[in-house]
């Protein structure tokens, strides 16, 4: 089975296992950029390094799909958790089989449709900042660009393989941005330098889906044969679907950090533009159905759960410190992402067999000078959880956020769990 995993990873160095930055990218990488995803060599590394056997393995964190797809080149049947709509797609497209002929013809029935409309869509849906003249003269997409892409999703919309659905607006969804006047980082979006001069075109569109359609054929039809085709994906809330999660050997995965980045703005463009979200209501649903990592929506968060003296402690300090925060809301959201990380936690014990593990990768933060050591804590918690803490090895530091100063000293860290 380590066989396939490495003719897909073909012995690339990689700086560190908590990241995909500075390391070669694989095939299906590419499809969406993807650049705090961690390296799929730790999930070969888990299940080579587990005290069980695995065949079957959980990430309540789905992402970019990085454990499910290592896991079926490794000859492990994946089970994974998404709860952002056009994530879940991009992970399903990803471990989906196909035939390739099937595909290819899809792609010229979109390409002739596309040929045949008129470029005069009602955008009126989209919120007014994402096409020209949007507001305050700034705006994510020229009008002949929108009036493009909408072509092409109204294209693949028509199609009548859902599947093949997934995998094409999967391919459209991942060059948004690059067609776009901004750019987006884990940070938030920011418009790109002298945007008002470097116009993309209609034509940008076409080129690039094209090109990134062809790359992907051509991966599919290279990478077909994985030791295991079968995959579980579960769409929604992990906090609530993990309980209903198949039995699994090891869990893989990483959590957001709890530092107020909104996973949800970061991929909003696709969200909007491929019509996941519709209203506003929709997406405060999808907001408030993450993990609480962030204050960027009202929502309430749970008490901080009982059992580490170290949150304790970190919890007095924030509430302390309230006043001076640059969101009051920080206390409470710390208390609910390890009240959240609990739960999780204790789904996954009823789902891991005795002596089944955990391997995660998580990140501290920091408040007003407070430090939240988030390996700390979840060692604290885990015997309430039904798992020990085996070990925790630091992987790399975190630039802080702009309030901090953006020094690097944010410790991000594996951590392995054993059910006890």
């Amino acid at each position: 089975m380590q066989i396939a995993f490495d003719q897909w990873t073909k012995g690339r160095k990689i700086n560190t296992l908590g990241t995909n930055a500075g390391a070669e990218k694989l095939p299906f990488q590419t499809w969406r950029h993807f650049k705090e995803a961690f390296a799929p060599e730790l999930v070969a590394r888990a299940v080579r390094e587990s005290h069980l056997p695995v065949r079957t393995c959980i990430d309540p964190f789905g992402g970019s799909g990085t454990t499910a797809l290592a896991c079926q080149f490794l000859g492990v049947e994946p089970v994974t958790m998404e709860v952002n709509p056009y994530l879940a797609d991009l992970i399903e497209a990803k471990l989906s089989p196909y035939d390739g002929s099937s595909l290819t013809h899809d792609l010229g029935q979109i390409i002739r449709a596309v040929r045949r409309m008129r470029g005069n869509h009602d955008l009126s849906w989209l919120p007014a900042t994402f096409v020209a003249p949007g507001v305050n003269n700034r705006w994510l997409f020229e009008y002949e660009v929108a009036q493009k892409i909408e072509s092409y999703r109204m294209a693949i919309a028509g199609l009548y393989n859902p599947v093949h659905q997934m995998f094409f607006r999967a391919i459209l969804g991942g060059f948004l941005v690059e067609v776009s006047n901004v750019l987006i980082s884990g940070k938030g979006r920011r418009y790109r330098q002298n945007w008002q001069s470097r116009k993309h075109t209609a034509d940008a569109v076409d080129q690039q889906f094209l090109t990134r359609v062809q790359k992907a054929l051509y991966e599919i039809a290279r990478y077909a044969s994985r030791p295991v085709s079968q995959y579980t994906l579960i769409r929604g809330d992990c906090r609530q679907t993990i309980s209903k999660a198949p039995m699994a050997d090891l869990a893989v995965f990483s959590p957001p950090y709890p530092n107020s980045f909104d996973y949800t703005d970061v991929y909003n463009i696709e969200l909007w533009t491929l019509g996941y979200l519709n209203d506003s209501a929709d997406n405060k649903n999808l907001r408030q159905s993450t993990l609480a990592s962030h204050v960027q929506t009202l929502r309430t968060y749970a008490p901080r759960p009982i059992g580490s003296n170290t949150l304790d402690a970190v919890s007095e300090k924030l509430h302390a410190s309230r006043g001076v925060l640059w969101s009051r809301w920080i206390p409470n959201m710390v208390d609910g992402y390890f009240a959240d990380m609990s739960g999780v936690m204790n789904a996954l014990a009823s789902r891991l067999p005795a002596h089944g593990e955990i391997w995660a990768v998580v990140g501290d933060s920091l408040y007003a000078n407070i430090h939240i050591p988030v390996a700390e804590i979840l060692t604290e918690l885990a015997p309430t959880c039904g798992f020990e803490a085996i070990r925790t090895e630091a992987f790399r530091s975190m630039r802080s956020s702009a309030q901090q100063g953006g020094r690097e000293e944010l410790a991000e860290s594996l951590m392995v769990f054993r059910k006890l």
